[in-house]
């Protein structure tokens, strides 16, 4: 079984022993109940991994003994999904299986045809838990780098994204081109883009287009927001050579 992944200050990775401490030790210490002799991997969430081993246990924090380290290189090409947000509780599950998947940056875009919208005075809190489901679930992965969940993007941010990526691929049923022809590049930002439930407006479709966007058509089936981002990242990581 791989050893359990836990978040630590980059400062702190450095030594050859670490206290952890904390949200994180107390979770280590109380819950996974981990004792002296278990492994432990430390990661700074930007590449850096130390391999540990448990020196000592009490009931807020671990001592760690550093066996090695190593710093794992950024992903290449870089996956970006830009995800429409979805009803209820289904925006944290979409990060989720995203980050256990791989993808590098989950963007969180407030489409005109949302049925959720995260009004000015919920906004931080609901970006608040994108970000621990990011945080949460690259642990359960056992990913050295944690995916980058940005603030919420309007569709003028969606575009510039676009006009900036190595390649842009628009989920749409009514796509012509299939995922699974797309040829990625081997460098640079693919950018996939998500829409809601009820659709990417046309206003949206012209304007993604006109900044290079390509509509692709994932399947024939129609998925629900929340789960066509980890299967489109699925094809993608295959196809870059990344799985």
């Amino acid at each position: 079984m791989s050893p359990p992944v836990f978040l630590a200050d980059p400062g702190r990775l450095r030594a050859d022993r670490v206290v952890l401490d904390g949200a994180e030790g107390r979770h280590a210490a109380t819950v996974r109940r981990l004792r002296p002799g278990e492994r432990v991997d430390l990661t700074d969430g930007a590449g850096l991994l130390a391999e540990c081993v448990v020196a000592a246990a009490d009931k807020a924090s671990l001592t760690l003994d550093v066996l090695s380290r190593r710093t794992d290189p950024a992903p290449a090409p870089r996956l970006v999904v830009v995800q429409a947000l979805p009803k209820g509780d289904r925006g944290e599950l979409a990060v989720e299986t995203m980050t256990e998947a791989g993808v590098d940056e989950i963007v969180p875009w407030a489409a005109a045809r949302c049925v959720t919208q995260w009004r000015p005075e919920r906004r931080e809190k609901a970006l608040g838990r994108w970000r621990n489901a990011a945080r949460e679930a690259a642990k359960q992965a056992r990913r050295s780098r944690l995916p980058d969940v940005p603030d919420l993007a309007s569709t003028a941010d969606v575009a510039a994204r676009i006009a900036a990526a190595s390649l842009a691929l628009v989920l749409h049923e009514d796509a012509e081109e299939p995922l699974s022809g797309v040829r990625p590049p081997g460098a640079g930002d693919i950018v996939l883009v998500v829409g809601p439930e009820g659709g990417i407006a046309g206003e949206e479709l012209e304007r993604f287009a006109a900044a290079g966007g390509r509509l692709t058509r994932l399947g024939p089936t129609v998925l629900r927001t929340s789960t066509a981002g980890v299967a489109a990242a699925a094809v993608l990581l295959a196809a870059t050579g990344r799985w």
